[in-house]
């Protein structure tokens, strides 16, 4: 087995676990015995389980969250069609980590203690930053606060529903481009009265 197969093999037993039993009820060791592995093999692709779990969120959502805001930062001024198609690449980026999404949903206090966790929440408030406008109304910046919330947490607040993952998805990010949308028309400008009309 090569290197990189052994790494996200160790990464998505290490997911599972963390899922199953939380990020503080889950050693090394334990990760090590469920796949069959010594622990010092474990050793050679992570130290740490802070490294296993930095590794999982570098890979599975802040590299291709980064990709979304180089993209992003290449189309400005930030149209509506801009802000859009953010939050449709970044709903893409989070519903192919949906495992992930759930382990840091679950573990927030963990993550606020772990260097990854400020990681995280930079790559956020930069989204935010580029899907409202820079001198958008309180409300309008809480709308498109609760547009990338609203993303984040459908897969958990909606257990209850039938819908799959990727049904939830959807759903979540239709919500989430009606906030952006109705924040980016209550921020546009609105037309001044016709010259003609200003004068009495």
């Amino acid at each position: 087995m090569s290197r990189g197969n052994t790494r996200q093999r160790i990464q998505d037993v290490a997911l599972e676990l963390f899922a199953e039993r939380g990020y503080e009820k889950t050693s090394l060791r334990e990760i090590a015995e469920q796949l069959g592995v010594t622990k010092a093999a474990l050793y050679y692709h992570f130290k740490t389980k802070e490294d296993l779990v930095t590794s999982l969120f570098e890979d599975l959502v802040l590299g291709p969250a980064d990709e979304v805001i180089a993209w992003a930062e290449a189309h400005r001024p930030t149209t509506l069609e801009t802000k859009l198609e953010i939050l449709s690449r970044y709903s893409t980026c989070i519903g192919n980590a949906t495992p992930l999404m759930r382990f840091m949903h679950e573990n927030q206090a963990a993550l606020r203690e772990l260097s990854i966790g400020e990681q995280m929440k930079t790559r956020i408030l930069t989204l935010l930053q580029l899907v409202k406008d820079e001198n958008a109304a309180l409300t309008d910046q809480v709308r498109c606060a609760s547009a990338l919330f609203t993303m984040h947490s459908a897969l958990f607040t909606l257990e209850a529903s039938n819908a799959d993952p990727e049904e939830k998805r959807k759903a979540a990010l239709e919500v989430a481009q009606e906030l952006v949308t109705a924040a980016h028309h209550a921020s546009a400008p609105q037309p001044g009265p016709e010259t003609g009309n200003a004068r009495h």
